[in-house]
């Protein structure tokens, strides 16, 4: 590996659930091993989700990708033996021994998402599933999913009103599984 001074972004594979035990396990390992002027950030990748349980909002962090850790560093041998060997990780993601750095572009769109702001709705729901309207002018109703627009938090549910079945558009709040 070459001493060239860049500094990247690397995927670093763990253990599924340990990625913040891994971030704080090598955050000592810099400290302790003086390694802050080649290990810089490391970041678990979270979103924002509203998930709704009994019909109330509830915004919970969730992991964008499981497994994964990203590290900015410069690649040399002593970085990559002391991220390598932190209890928690089973490697680089690359080819071989070789870490593949990501490129800027990707680092951009992955911490992009991890710092949007707007929380994405969450609802265990799929298309042609029976759900219950549980607020608004059509309570009570029951229908079956037609249409899922999770970027909006909009389903559209078809629902029998008069004897035909009559597309709605609904939040994610307003129904229930049945």
């Amino acid at each position: 590996m070459s001493e060239k001074g860049e500094k990247h972004w690397y995927v670093v594979h763990t253990y599924s659930g340990y990625e913040n035990k891994v971030k704080a396990n090598l955050e000592k390992r810099i400290e302790s091993m003086n390694m802050g002027e080649k290990i810089f950030r490391i970041l678990v990748p979270m979103e924002d989700e509203v998930e709704i349980k009994d019909g109330k909002k509830k915004i919970v962090k969730k992991k964008i990708y499981p497994g994964y850790v990203l590290v900015e560093m410069i690649m040399t041998d002593d970085s990559w033996y002391v991220v390598r060997n932190t209890p928690g990780v089973t490697g680089f993601v690359g080819s071989g021994s070789r870490p593949i750095p990501l490129t800027d572009e990707e680092a951009m769109q992955i911490i992009g998402k991890a710092i949007s702001d707007a929380p994405r709705p969450r609802l265990d729901l799929g298309v042609n599933d029976h759900v219950r309207v549980t607020s608004g002018p059509f309570e009570n109703f029951e229908g079956i999913v037609e249409e899922i627009d999770p970027d909006r938090g909009k389903l559209k549910v078809m629902i029998s009103m008069f004897g035909r079945e009559t597309p709605v558009e609904l939040d994610f709040s307003q129904v229930e599984k049945i």
